[in-house]
């Protein structure tokens, strides 16, 4: 289970890259002529996608027709092949120049795993605390995070009755723009941009999907009256989207819509997967709190999430239902995102009745079964919602229900590194990575750094945050040299560079 020993990822950003992608992104957008493997028939088309052995066009009159590969010419079958490999290849350097280039699209950053890119940060913090760019303020109320892509600050909050998703000037957190997503209580998702589009879902299930540049709403749906979704208990849905590709990937809710595939464009839906059979008892039917993450273990692609019922996954190419694990459901709220490593899933979740639990992936021609490696009671190691950072063969996280005790543990084996007790602050503890340091932001208001290594438990510095509204829950999130911390109606930017 060797993995990377470090929170480093070196800035990769070349121009090879840029001609990569803007190759790729040409091919993919080209229309051409397509000859079946009769010979007899042709079409005009721009390729899509390659799903295992089935191939999505689109026509110039914008339809979008999916057949099988077979049925296609030898040479349009080796051109497909070759496009989506080059489309794998764009898709793996657009995550590393997410990572170079200051920008943090999704929740927990450019690959869903809590960890930044950047370099030539403080490894110490003064009692002060880093210098303060600036303060913003009018975002609502909510615990959302922020994400962060070309010179836009992202957000929501609740405005009176009304769910905004707003965006603020990088630079000074001015207001950009604010476009209405629905109703319902105080939002958690954090919004998801991809270039152009950026995508919120609001506490009452309001999906929204805008134009980044100006908030301008693109289509919309809603998860109970569209998906008959519903959530575990009543604190409102709130994950954030997942793009894949031309997909935008959700969690609805519901018994045969648990998780749905949308044309991230126009909404559509492109599948609905349903519940896997005979999970289990434990916890609620309907969504979690979670956001998916995408495993290639026991090499099948697939969506990983925590669902009312547990861990959960469904088959990427068509949403078939792959296998479920109901040992560390709770009955009150499934919080954090799983973490995904090879043919490993890590899970937890907590209140008196969750847990942690390390999962194998096993199989073979495209059936995927869950192995337990190891499992461990709530009161042993159990994550609230503040989540959890694997680096190299170890996970860093606050453990215990509203505790936030940090903790750092071998993967493999479930065994304890370092477990010092309370730490610096109070509450439950959100958890970033960066250059070496973990990010804890304590509910009571509290930041602080400490080394991410298996050797010790290495406080490195903490202060308390300069804006106090409430539970301090909202994750932070450090990008271009910055460490951000949303809370309620305001926010604040630190200059966390050396």
């Amino acid at each position: 289970m060797s993995r990377p020993t470090t929170c480093k990822k070196p800035a990769t950003m070349v121009w090879t890259i840029v001609i990569c992608l803007a190759t790729v992104a040409t091919a993919e957008e080209t229309i051409r002529t397509w000859t079946d493997s009769t010979g007899k028939h042709k079409t005009r088309a721009a390729f899509v996608a390659l799903e295992g052995e089935q191939i999505t066009l689109r026509r110039e009159n914008g339809e979008t027709i999916k057949l099988p590969l077979e049925r296609l010419s030898n040479a349009d079958q080796a051109f497909a092949r070759r496009t989506a490999r080059a489309s794998l290849v764009a898709n793996e350097l657009q995550a590393e120049v997410a990572q170079s280039d200051g920008n943090w699209p999704q929740w927990r950053g450019p690959n869903r795993d809590g960890i930044s890119g950047e370099t030539g940060l403080l490894d110490s913090w003064p009692a002060s605390g880093p210098p303060t760019v600036w303060k913003a303020s009018g975002l609502g109320g909510g615990y959302s995070s922020v994400t962060i892509s070309a010179g836009r600050v992202f957000t929501m909050g609740k405005f009176g009755g009304e769910t905004r998703l707003v965006a603020v000037n990088v630079e000074d957190g001015k207001m950009l723009w604010g476009t209405a997503v629905g109703s319902g209580d105080a939002p958690n998702c954090t919004p998801t941009v991809d270039n152009d589009l950026v995508f919120a879902l609001s506490h009452s299930g309001d999906l929204l999907c805008a134009e980044a540049a100006t908030g301008r709403e693109v289509w919309r749906k809603n998860f109970p009256r569209d998906f008959g979704g519903k959530m575990m208990s009543g604190w409102g849905y709130s994950e954030s989207p997942f793009v894949d590709g031309d997909r935008l990937i959700v969690t609805p809710g519901s018994q045969d819509a648990m998780i749905a595939a949308l044309d991230k464009r126009t909404g559509d839906v492109i599948w609905r997967a349903a519940m896997p059979d005979n999970v289990g008892s434990a916890g609620r039917d309907g969504a979690g709190y979670s956001s998916i993450v995408v495993s290639n273990g026991a090499g099948v692609k697939q969506y990983v999430q925590l669902v009312g019922r547990g861990v959960i996954s469904v088959d990427a190419r068509n949403g078939k239902p792959l296998w479920g694990y109901n040992r560390v459901a709770n009955g009150t709220a499934n919080v954090p995102t799983p973490i995904v490593t090879g043919d490993y899933v890590f899970c937890s979740s907590g209140y008196p009745d969750g847990g942690s639990a390390l999962l194998k992936l096993v199989g073979s021609r495209g059936q995927v079964n869950v192995r337990e490696v190891w499992y461990k009671r709530s009161n042993e190691l159990q994550n609230h919602h503040g989540g959890m950072i694997l680096i190299g063969d170890h996970v860093y996280m606050g453990h215990g229900h509203n505790k936030g005790f940090p903790v750092c543990f071998d993967l493999e084996s479930g065994r304890d590194m370092w477990r010092p007790g309370r730490g610096p602050g109070s509450g439950s503890a959100a958890v970033v990575c960066a250059d070496g340091h973990l990010y804890f932001r304590y509910q009571n208001g509290v930041m602080a750094l400490i080394e991410a290594t298996p050797a010790g438990y290495h406080l490195k510095g903490s202060f308390e945050i300069g804006i106090k509204n409430g539970n301090s829950w909202a994750h932070p999130v450090v990008a271009d040299g910055h460490l951000y911390l949303r809370d309620q109606h305001e926010m604040l930017c630190y200059d966390v560079r050396k």
